[in-house]
């Protein structure tokens, strides 16, 4: 197979059973591209949206790892497990169970900005091991608590007397495993995560996305954004040919008065393509990343 240099963001539904890297193999297979990589793990059970950028466009995964991102998830109360989730060892039990007065009191410990320890089996680097990896040795890892803004979280279902469903928006690196592990331990009837499904990464939403299974490469390109429509939110300066060039060499270059504030970030741009991302500073676009011409 020829690969190609291929440039740009495909959202893609991944299922459940399928680790998010082999969801980007396949979708990297399908485009042939040369290079690709997403905006944030989904576990392996876990179903949704997955980001996936190719070439170029995997110089802004980072901006796109920083957005807002939405969960559906379910939470099953009376048993802690090994994962936090359903495909762990079940190693705590309790026979009590929440009303909802008493759910809906304790979402507010996990609303706005939060501690969040990680779950002991997740991709988390503990001196340059998965904490996964250390675990499942018999190790048991010493992780710290991560900050964590939690935008929005609310339940939305009361299934069972065992099963809740929740909704959450929170930034990045959170761990929906652990909301469920902590507020089942806040009310003192322990609990995991039964099933998870993501709709939104940023812009990215699940309508826009394609199910990898059957798909072929031209169902593919139909689907794929430009880098240019993740970087919507930051203010864009318009270059001409030859200030591009000098950008791409890594120089400053002058912007005119009415450019964005000193302390924004911003994109600069050559007749509708991105040159680099960068900040303004002391009159001049400095860049910081800059793009090859796609």
């Amino acid at each position: 197979m020829v690969l190609e240099e291929i440039s740009g963001w495909l959202a893609v539904d991944k299922p459940g059973g399928v680790t998010s890297a082999k969801t980007v193999a396949a979708a990297k297979r399908l485009l042939a591209a040369r290079k690709a990589g997403h905006a944030g793990t989904l576990d392996q059970p876990a179903s949704g949206l997955l980001a996936i950028a190719f070439g170029e466009a995997t110089k802004t995964v980072p901006w796109v790892m920083d957005t807002k991102k939405t969960y559906s998830f379910r939470v099953r109360f009376g048993q802690s497990t090994t994962t936090d989730d359903a495909t762990g060892e079940i190693i705590g039990e309790s026979s009590r169970r929440p009303d909802n007065a008493e759910i809906l009191a304790a979402l507010q410990q996990f609303r706005g900005e939060i501690m969040q320890p990680p779950p002991l089996y997740s991709a988390v680097k503990i001196k340059g091991r998965r904490a996964a990896e250390l675990a499942a040795s018999g190790t048991n890892p010493d992780l710290t608590p991560r900050p964590l803004t939690v935008h929005h979280l609310e339940m939305t279902e009361r299934l069972s007397v065992d099963v809740c469903e929740f909704r959450m928006v929170c930034g990045k690196g959170g761990y929906v495993r652990s909301i469920a592990r902590d507020l089942g331990e806040v009310l003192g009837c322990l609990g995991h995560v039964l099933s998870l499904r993501r709709f939104e990464v940023g812009r990215f939403t699940l309508a826009d996305s394609i199910e990898l299974t059957g798909a072929t490469r031209p169902d593919l390109e139909m689907r794929l954004k430009p880098l240019e429509w993740v970087l919507h939110s930051l203010p864009e300066i318009q270059f001409s040919e030859d200030q591009a060039a000098r950008i791409r060499n890594g120089n400053p270059v002058p912007v005119s008065l009415s450019g964005p504030d000193p302390t924004d970030s911003a994109w600069a741009s050559s007749h509708g393509k991105a040159v680099a991302m960068g900040k303004v500073e002391d009159g001049h676009f400095l860049p910081q990343r800059v793009f090859k011409p796609h």
